[in-house]
């Protein structure tokens, strides 16, 4: 990765947690002076959605964030319709991690598990030729090993952060939470993501030695 490269991820970091951090906890505080707390917390946390929308518009197409946002946005109207509390509301994005997580873990009983569909979408780059090396790895049992630990990792990890966010949402003013919340979100997505990153290095160099053993 190229220092223009570097700068351009960390100056994307740096936005996206002002707009799903700090922004609406802002807004949440501005908006107390005029309408009720449940209002006022519904409204700032529209601010993260009409973000990801605008990209969706712009790209044309949606990406897992924003998917992501707009089911958390349905959950919310749901809980709103069925007269959810404040503290429904604020655990609207926990709940859908924990069903995330629940859903990686879940795939570990299919044949193939979650991880395994999700990397051979995005490395072999819709070539047919990478894709059938990929799935010719399935073949050797280590790469099944690091396919389903990977997936495992991911599921208790989102699992994980959506009951340590659940917990705090009774611990926490509504304030704080908005402000803490996302920090937990993006440390534990940046830790994962580089865990991912370094333990596929690791992986591959091996899975490459006992291919050329064969």
């Amino acid at each position: 990765m190229t220092l223009s490269s570097k700068r351009k991820v960390i100056q994307s970091i740096i936005v996206s947690i002002l707009i799903n951090g700090v922004v609406p906890v802002v807004l949440y505080n501005l908006l107390l002076d005029y309408f009720t707390s449940f209002v006022s917390l519904l409204l700032a946390t529209l601010v993260p959605l009409l973000d990801n929308l605008y990209h969706i518009v712009k790209y044309r197409k949606f990406d897992a964030f924003g998917l992501f946002m707009l089911t958390g946005f349905i959950l919310s109207l749901l809980a709103f319709i069925l007269g959810g509390s404040e503290k429904l509301i604020l655990m609207r994005e926990s709940l859908v991690t924990g069903i995330l997580g629940l859903i990686f873990i879940g795939s570990l009983f299919y044949s193939k598990p979650l991880i395994y569909h999700f990397a051979i979408r995005f490395s072999s780059n819709g070539q047919s030729d990478q894709k059938n090396k990929f799935a010719n790895n399935w073949e050797f049992s280590y790469f099944r090993f690091v396919i389903r630990l990977m997936t495992a990792v991911w599921g208790i990890v989102l699992l994980a952060e959506a009951v340590i966010k659940t917990i705090l949402v009774y611990e926490l003013s509504i304030s704080a939470f908005l402000a803490v919340s996302q920090i937990i979100f993006y440390s534990v997505l940046g830790v994962t993501i580089l865990w991912t990153v370094i333990y596929r290095r690791y992986a591959k160099t091996r899975l490459d030695l006992l291919i050329n053993e064969k």
